[in-house]
């Protein structure tokens, strides 16, 4: 639907609510997915997706896990990273992932020695090639293991449907 020009994909990152508004104008279908997070900031994106779904015909979701990178399965990571990591569904996998790499190519600098800022800047680093390399890795088995409940087709039947009425 992308490629025939039926459907846009803008990833948002940082803060959600400068978008609430920037596409109304538009009056099409928006949809909007949203990582949980951990609290304070969970609760703040819920009443933010509660703020979404009043507009019709909008759709926000919040991730039942953290982030995106949660729905990621081990294998998948280790494909490309060549080091295994076990992550739960509230853990900041990007940083875990981030800190394996800093620590394997570090033997005399500790990640608890770098800024915030460069911690911040490996993470996000990390967070991009989790999702392009290792979501490359990712087979339907590997996701159904991650994802039982079939959240991740949720949101895309939803988009489907969104789609359907523009």
């Amino acid at each position: 639907m992308e490629r025939d020009k039926e459907l846009i994909f803008l990833p948002i990152g940082g803060h959600p609510r400068a978008w609430l508004s920037r596409l109304a104008p538009l009056q099409i279908p928006e949809f909007y997915l949203l990582d949980g997070e951990a609290s304070p900031e969970r609760e703040q994106r819920e009443e933010l997706v509660a703020q979404i779904n009043r507009r019709i015909p909008c759709r926000a979701v919040l991730t039942r896990k953290r982030s995106l990178e949660n729905y990621l399965h081990p294998q998948a990571i280790q494909a490309v990273a060549d080091f295994t990591v076990e992550f739960g569904d509230h853990d900041c996998v990007a940083s875990e992932v981030a800190q394996r790499v800093f620590d394997s190519r570090h033997d005399d600098y500790s990640w608890k020695q770098l800024t915030r800022r460069i911690r911040v800047r490996l993470r996000n680093r990390a967070k991009h090639w989790l999702n392009t390399s290792a979501v490359e890795q990712m087979t339907i088995s590997l996701l159904q293991e991650r994802d039982p409940d079939g959240e991740i087709i949720s949101w895309l039947e939803t988009i489907g449907q969104l789609a359907g009425t523009a």
